[in-house]
């Protein structure tokens, strides 16, 4: 798509819209942009991407979000009271893959974290996810893992092969824990039932007969020692003068001044191809903050165990009465040293316009849906489709990074083109 003479470099640093327009009609050039890659969206996907590109290939990229800043959903930030926070919701970083790992640390160091969580029912909060703990809090006195295997065993569904939500948790807990911790935060998450659900969205919480109590299955848990965003900002900063960065826009907006090799995009796979086969479903969330100083703690005490918190766990889920399904106060996963406190409310909301999709609903009908785009892209031969949203698939953030890297590493000998710079 690019010639192989570059134009006069672009401005360095963060660009807007006016300026890329002013660049690319530039009445002395007469000429766009140049870039050896356009990458839509600044979220884990475009970020390892561009650095792979400019310090294993030294190829250009044009980096366009729509939102102000980078890293997607994984986004954190200090809030007024000086609590860091995740404002798209909690991101519990883990993997099994030491390569990941490998990768992500050269951008980081690790502050590890055993995710612990509680389930807010019946007036009480219970040890979650099903455990031994949460057995002897049902019967009321200590119990061993036998016992618990047992009572399971008189309690669960037999289903060989659980074909839907619904299923993968009753043929594991029986109707009652099914009820008490799943079914109303299922309906209320999805907005679907859960046998109307593929068997992984309630498959992906683990049911133990021992007292491990963590929420996560994963070998490694951590978040990064200084926050989401200052990692994010080292992989930019290791792009060097190779990337250039256009926030607040559509990257549609850009096409007309911008030449590429190669498109990476990982917004939602129905827009890119103009919801021709119909919109697919998604599932968007709405935030609701509050912040607590010291002297407003102090009557939780009781409640929250430790002084500075207002809860007794990073996140608390809420299966059934109330309209949000959890609160989520980070610092107990952080660690960071303050007084003050903040907790998220977090409500599921329906997706539309100027909503945020967040989740792609793992059902039947969506699944025959996606598979029409799915075909299209195979035609595509200078685009990559990577993460969450390009591939509808609810993937966890170790995961995306894997398939950006697997995606680079299949296509880098493509990428063989004659040099082209932005100097």
């Amino acid at each position: 798509m690019s010639s192989d003479n570059p134009p006069p470099a672009p401005p360095h640093g963060d660009l807007t819209i006016a300026e890329v327009g002013n660049f690319g009609n530039d009445p002395d050039t007469h000429m766009s942009w140049n870039f050896d890659f356009l990458i839509v969206g600044a979220g884990y996907s475009g970020l390892v991407f561009a650095e792979r590109a400019a310090t294993e290939l030294g190829r250009t990229s044009l980096i366009v979000e729509k939102r102000g800043h980078v890293g997607g959903n994984a986004q954190d930030e200090y809030d007024d009271h000086g609590v860091l926070v995740h404002k798209y919701g909690p991101h519990y970083f883990r993997t099994n893959s030491p390569k990941i790992r490998e990768y992500l640390s050269q951008f980081t160091e690790w502050h590890p974290v055993p995710y612990r969580i509680l389930s807010y029912a019946q007036g009480r909060y219970w040890k979650f996810p099903i455990n031994l703990n949460t057995f002897e809090q049902i019967v009321g006195h200590p119990a061993t893992e036998d016992e618990f295997k047992e009572w399971l065993e008189t309690h669960r569904v037999p289903i060989d092969n659980p074909q839907n939500s619904e299923e993968v948790i009753i043929s594991q807990v029986g109707w009652d824990l099914y009820e008490k911790f799943f079914k109303g935060y299922t309906l209320k998450q999805w907005r679907r039932h859960p046998k109307d659900l593929d068997a992984s969205v309630c498959g992906r919480i683990p049911i133990r007969t021992n007292r491990d109590d963590r929420y996560l299955r994963e070998e490694f848990q951590a978040l990064p020692k200084a926050g989401y965003h200052k990692m994010f900002e080292r992989m930019l900063a290791a792009c060097g003068d190779k990337v250039r960065l256009l926030l607040h826009t559509d990257y549609r907006e850009v096409l007309p001044h911008v030449s590429y090799r190669h498109m990476v995009y990982t917004g939602p796979i129905d827009e890119y191809y103009d919801n021709g086969f119909g919109a697919l479903p998604y599932r968007s969330l709405r935030f609701e903050n509050q912040s607590f100083t010291e002297g407003e703690l102090s009557d939780r005490l009781a409640i929250a165990g430790k002084p500075g918190f207002w809860q007794p766990a990073m996140q608390v889920n809420y299966p059934n009465d109330e309209d949000f399904t959890r609160i989520v106060e980070i610092k107990h996963a952080t660690g960071q040293a303050t007084s003050n406190t903040t907790i998220v409310r977090e409500y599921p909301d329906d997706y539309g316009p100027g909503k945020e999709a967040y989740y792609p609903i793992p059902a039947p009908d969506a699944a025959a849906l996606y598979k029409k785009y799915e075909e299209r892209t195979r035609s595509e031969k200078n685009v990559s489709f990577i993460g969450r949203l390009a591939t509808y698939k609810y993937y966890n953030m170790d995961q995306v990074v894997g398939m950006t890297l697997a995606d680079f590493e299949r296509r880098r000998a493509s990428f063989d083109w004659p040099r082209s710079s932005m100097a």
